[in-house]
């Protein structure tokens, strides 16, 4: 919505925004109008280390949105930028309330600069939730009744990668590890994080 000129009506992906993230710019008709840039938050992490229940925690508060990246997700690798570009336009629509938007997503980290939307955010910031490997299997097999050992072995691998990396492609990462964190107190840590960037 928020792409479309509110002039002409052009609805194609060739706005400019400028240098200060505050305006967008029709190139067909030449209009302007306000945009309010705020920060992209990205929770990650492997799969089963709680960032659904930790955002779940998260939902009742007043100071950004909550939203889960699986609701918009294709199984179809062809179109993994396409979705990351779904996630950013909604963000980019709804920051234009004042308010920013967490999402939680746990892989193509590395597209997030990469897509055209990105151009309306004053930054990206990704925390990647981590935990200890005896703990994350507990939580798989325990927790959400996994007992697909590929599932496992690959979630214990990615959240390795998280341990002993501090970025993905262009995007860098900061780390949470929650592994003697209950989801409230997990939760709260995230609140903590997200406020202390918008401080900024």
């Amino acid at each position: 919505m928020f792409e479309i000129c509110p002039k002409c009506g052009n609805g194609e992906w060739n706005k400019s925004v400028s240098e200060d993230k505050m305006s967008v710019t029709c190139p067909i008709c030449g209009a302007l109008w306000e945009n309010i840039p705020l920060p992209l938050f990205i929770l990650t992490g492997c799969s089963g280390v709680g960032k659904t229940t930790t955002a779940r925690k998260l939902m009742g508060q007043k100071d950004f949105i909550v939203l889960d990246g699986d609701i918009l997700f294709t199984a179809n690798e062809e179109e993994y930028m396409g979705w990351v570009e779904c996630i950013e336009g909604l963000t980019r629509d709804i920051m234009q309330s004042g308010k920013p938007v967490l999402w939680t997503m746990a892989g193509n980290l590395d597209k997030l600069k990469r897509a055209w939307n990105e151009r309306f955010f004053t930054d990206i910031h990704c925390l990647a939730l981590v935990c200890g490997e005896e703990e994350l299997r507990r939580r798989m097999t325990e927790g959400r009744g996994i007992s697909d050992g590929g599932w496992i072995s690959g979630s214990v691998g990615y959240n390795r990668y998280f341990l002993e990396h501090n970025e993905i492609g262009d995007i860098a990462f900061e780390r949470l590890d929650i592994t003697m964190l209950d989801p409230g107190q997990a939760a709260e840590r995230v609140k903590l994080w997200v406020k202390s960037k918008l401080a900024r």
